[in-house]
């Protein structure tokens, strides 16, 4: 339904109410997403997950994963983002690009893998909100507490130009944005850390073991449901088969196998 405005008369009182009325329905209909009312698309899955790689990646380091799960039936979203272009609280936009496609799918359960910088990304988007329909997250080599590897490599000035800015907020220092994160995730979360170093140049970085840029230690999380180490370095982790059967065993029972 339209109103006609009159050239020749203005309108009175009851017409400006109804126009008024009428332009905000439409403004509200604008933006409320298709997601919240939307089913499953025909031939889609209600289960989505979405897929963050880590620091100067892109989503091809997550294509195994996107590959696996989709052969398992979900609906996959290989997130990518300018890790180096921008510090964590802005790149933590991708978490919400991503559950964005998820919604816009009618997915009814939504799981999420990261690796490295990506699990970041995820705690700081979920320290002030929560996503019912976020049933599971699996960080592979996150640093929740920093990475040694900054604490040393951040006094040169050429690691910020070529890492970004979101790489000099990962140190292991009580202030770094990890240590900061202060709210507990609220969402069954399993991480798995490896052990093997795929970068031995840092390992006098280190006093305990390690995947070569982020410490066992640092991977871990107080309200983490399960836990893991497996034989695999940082920088390949996503493409290891362990990591890859383990997330898609967590998917399904909320548990590592």
């Amino acid at each position: 339904m339209f109103f006609a405005i009159s050239k020749t008369r203005p309108l009175d009182h009851d017409s400006i109410l109804r126009v008024r009325t009428f332009a905000a329905l439409i403004l509200c209909l604008s933006v409320i997403p298709a997601s919240s009312w939307a089913t499953p698309r025909d031939g889609a899955s209600s289960r989505c997950a979405i897929l963050l790689h880590g620091l100067a990646r892109t989503s091809a380091a997550m294509s195994k994963l996107e590959e696996a799960l989709s052969a398992k039936g979900f609906l996959v979203r290989n997130q990518t983002y300018p890790s180096t272009t921008a510090p964590i609280g802005e790149l933590a936009v991708a978490v919400e690009q991503g559950l964005h496609f998820c919604e816009s799918q009618g997915a009814t359960e939504i799981f999420i893998v990261t690796h490295s910088l990506g699990g970041i990304l995820v705690r700081f988007f979920f320290q002030d909100r929560d996503v019912p329909t976020v049933k599971g997250i699996v960080m592979l080599a996150p640093p929740n507490h920093g990475s040694e590897v900054v604490d040393h490599l951040r006094e040169f000035s050429w690691f910020g130009k070529a890492m970004g800015p979101a790489s000099l907020e990962l140190g292991t220092e009580a202030a770094s944005v990890p240590n900061r994160l202060l709210r507990p995730l609220r969402i069954p979360v399993g991480i798995i850390a490896g052990t093997e170093s795929s970068d031995p140049w840092f390992a006098h970085f280190f006093t305990g073991p390690n995947d070569g840029k982020v410490s066992v230690e640092s991977a871990k999380l107080p309200e983490m449901a399960d836990f893991r180490t497996i034989p695999a370095g940082h920088t390949f982790m996503p493409r290891s088969d362990e990591a890859i059967e383990q997330t898609l065993t967590f998917f399904e029972k909320l548990r590592f196998r």
